[in-house]
Order: structure tokens, then sequence, then C-alpha cells
């Protein structure tokens, strides 16, 4: 296991300058293969790769559409290998909205200031820098550790980690478990300090609402308005309540919270419970039900003019095992002249908070903040975690951060102003290599 005093020096600058160097590729995804900037961010990633001697390997789904992976050889080839992945692509930005430029990674208030800065170019910045760390001091990870690096995991991973499991999934020949995005960071609970590791993930169903009606004149009467019919799914899905559902990991993380607190875990309420969670809620409170939430509505081209169809998006997001019936409730709920179809889909994913993993990221964490409580989480969103289990890897979400308690994390992903602390950087990248030079 490596010491506490370790020389960091040179990681602690890189990792901080390789965020930064990545933030500044503009890698905006717009989704429908309309993105720009991954196959330069890629290249950038194999240089910093091949300095320390990886090999890497690019690969693009379509022109410009490029991911990367390389692998770290292990001193025992008995042990299954491990999937250390990131993606390199990013959200949309409104420029306007910002305090800073976007783009320009700036360093203000002992932060980095840029879009991916949370979400998630800091982790790739953390792989980057504990493996060249490891790589420069000749150190060997016990088991090969395949590093990858996506596109497209902002709008589902088609063009990322979806085709490289397809076409060229003997990249990740070996592995059985992978860690990635969204799992590892603190949140204050009740004065306590606690990291939540992502153990589970939900389903997603983006779907497509169709309704048809009899086009005419705005003046007339119209009994048969695809708008009015659209109309009327939309608000009976968008207000509709999913019941609470818990599953082995949403209970665990409540019970967890009600320990740390005192407040009991009342199952028919949980609301006192997450008001002890802070702005965490945000992630958690949509973890115990499925969701359904129209976002895009399409009818129309003229003020004086009924038109024959009408369209809506649905954004459901399901829990392990329910898909079908959420899809099937959504279709219920359109009701009779309106069509449902799916545009994409995507397993949920829920594994054990336990296990040698498991028990190597907790070590990790209480190597650098000793005593740490660590918890385990369903996250609402999804990541490239779905992808691999195709493959039979059973994935985690673990970019570990010790954050500051005032700083809302999770309201900075997809937000404005976007930004991760850089002792929080510095932090994970010491908690990576420390798993990675170890497990």
């Amino acid at each position: 296991m490596a010491e506490n005093h370790t020389d960091y020096s040179i990681a602690d600058e890189e990792v901080v300058d390789i965020c930064r160097q990545l933030i500044r590729h503009d890698t905006t995804n717009f989704g429908g293969n309309n993105a720009k900037g991954e196959r330069a961010a890629a290249e950038y990633v194999a240089q910093l790769l091949s300095e320390v001697g990886f090999e890497c390997v690019i690969e693009e789904s379509a022109p410009g559409r490029a991911s990367l992976v390389a692998r770290f050889e292990g001193t025992d080839s008995s042990l299954p290998a491990l999937v250390v992945h990131g993606h390199l692509d990013v959200v949309p930005v409104i420029a306007d909205d910002w305090s800073v430029d976007p783009f320009a990674a700036e360093v203000k208030d002992n932060m980095i200031w840029g879009r991916g800065a949370v979400d998630m170019k800091d982790m790739d910045a953390m792989i980057l820098a504990s493996v060249r760390h490891m790589a420069r001091n000749g150190e060997k990870p016990r088991r090969d550790l395949i590093l990858a690096f996506f596109a497209d995991e902002e709008a589902g991973g088609e063009y990322g980690a979806s085709f490289m499991v397809n076409e060229h999934a003997h990249l990740f020949e070996g592995a059985t478990e992978a860690i990635s995005e969204v799992g590892g960071f603190s949140a204050d609970i009740n004065g306590q300090r606690a990291y939540l590791l992502q153990t589970a993930e939900k389903g997603i169903a983006w779907l497509k609402l169709t309704a048809g009606g009899r086009a005419g004149h705005g003046s007339q009467v119209n009994d048969d308005n695809a708008v009015t019919k659209l109309a009327a799914a939309v608000s009976r899905i968008g207000a509709h309540e999913w019941p609470l559902d818990y599953t082995k990991t949403t209970r665990a993380f409540l019970e967890g919270v009600s320990e740390l607190t005192g407040v009991a875990f009342n199952e028919e309420n949980p609301q006192e419970l997450l008001d002890q969670i802070g702005t965490v809620a945000r992630f958690v409170g949509a973890t115990l039900q499925n969701t359904s939430n129209p976002t895009v509505l399409t009818a129309g081209y003229k003020h004086n003019v009924i038109p024959g169809t009408a369209e809506a998006l649905i954004d459901a997001r399901t829990l392990p095992e329910q898909q079908e019936l959420v899809i099937e409730k959504i279709r219920e709920l359109a009701g009779q002249g309106v069509d449902l179809s799916i545009v994409h889909q995507d397993v949920a994913l829920e594994t054990s908070f336990s296990g040698n993993l498991v028990d190597s990221m907790v070590l990790a964490l209480e190597k650098e903040d000793p005593g740490a409580v660590v918890l385990p989480y369903m996250l609402s969103g999804g990541t490239d975690n779905k992808s691999l289990s195709r493959l039979g890897i059973t994935g985690y979400g673990f970019a570990p951060l010790r954050l500051p308690k005032e700083l809302d994390f999770t309201g900075l992903f997809h937000g404005v102003d976007e930004r991760v602390p850089i002792d929080s950087l510095r932090f994970g990248m010491r908690v990576l290599h420390s798993l990675l030079s170890t497990y």
C-alpha cells in the first residue's frame, strides 16, 4: 500500500493543469451525433498517457466521435481487470448566463470554473494524474487497469461507450468491475462528513408521444384537435404521483442517515429525513420512486392553423426491474389517440454495498480522511456503467471529492458556473492513487 508520506508534489500540480486543459477543449455534445472536440480531447489524453509509456487505442464511431482505451498491466494476471472510465463530452452551455468564460478554466476562489469541472473532467484529470504518478514512480497495480475515456455519455452513449462495447468489446477483456463518475463525494449530514458511494442508478426511458387529429382552420370548431389530445396526455403524465418504493440501496442510505442524525426513518413520509441531507436530496429524493417528466412539446406552424399532429417528449427514470411497468403506465396515462414510441432506453443498475472493491474504496477514503463515514446511494441519472454492464461488468460511482460543506455540489451538475475546488481535486487524486495501486 502507498504510504502517507508519498511525494505527490508533481501530481498535485498535474491534476489541476490537466483538469484545466480538458475544460479548455470544448467538447459540447448537442445530441443526435452533433458534437465537437471529442477527437482533440482524446488525442490530448493519448499524449498524456503515451508520455509515461502507455499504448492507447482511439476508435471513432463517426467522424470526430472518438473514445480512447489503454491498459495498465498489473502484477497478478490471475486477478480480473478493473475498468476506470470517464467521458470527455459535456452538455451545452449558455455562456451569457455565466460569470466567467465556461471554457477558459479560470481559477477563482481556489476553484476551477468551467463546463465539465464536475461532470466529469475533474474525474478524468484525477485518473490521469494518478496513473501518471504511478508510471513515473515505477508502481504497478495488482490487477490490470483498463483506462477508458468515452465520447457521447451526455447523449446516452450511442457514439461512445455503447459503440465501444458493441464493436470493440475485446478491449475490456477480463474485466469484471468498473468505477466512474457521480459517487465518492462528501456531504455534510448533521455535522458529520459522509461520502456517498454510488452502488445503483436508475434506468432511462426517453419516450415520444404523438397525437393525431383533424387539421383545419383555427376559427372552426374542432372536436379532433391533436394539440388538445396531446396537452391532456402530457398533463396526466406530468401530474402522476408515482408511489414510494425503496430498493436495497435507498433503504440502506436512509437507514444510514437516520443513524447519523437520530431522525427516524418513516417509510410513509421520508421528507423529514431528506431535510437532513441538504442539497444532496436533489439526487437522492428522485431515487425513492419512478419519475416521468414532460420536457419538449412540438405542434403547429401558424397561429390560425390547427395541426394534424402534435408531439411531446417524456423523460422517464425507472427503478431497477420496473422499466416495462413504467412504460405501460405512461402508455395508459397517455390515453386513446396518443401513440407512444421509445426514443432511447437503458437499464437500471443495482449492486451490493459489499465486496472487495467496496472495501478497498472505503479504505482508500479512510486513509485520506480518517474516520470517514461511507454510505451507498442510487443515482437518479445514468452513466456509461450501463453500457459496460452488457459485458458483465459491475459498475460503481467513485469520483472521490472531499468538499466544503457550504458548496452546493449537486446543483453544479449541468448548472451555471460549474466549478470544483482545487483541494478536492488533489484529495480525489490521492484517494484514487491509493485504490488503484493496491486493489
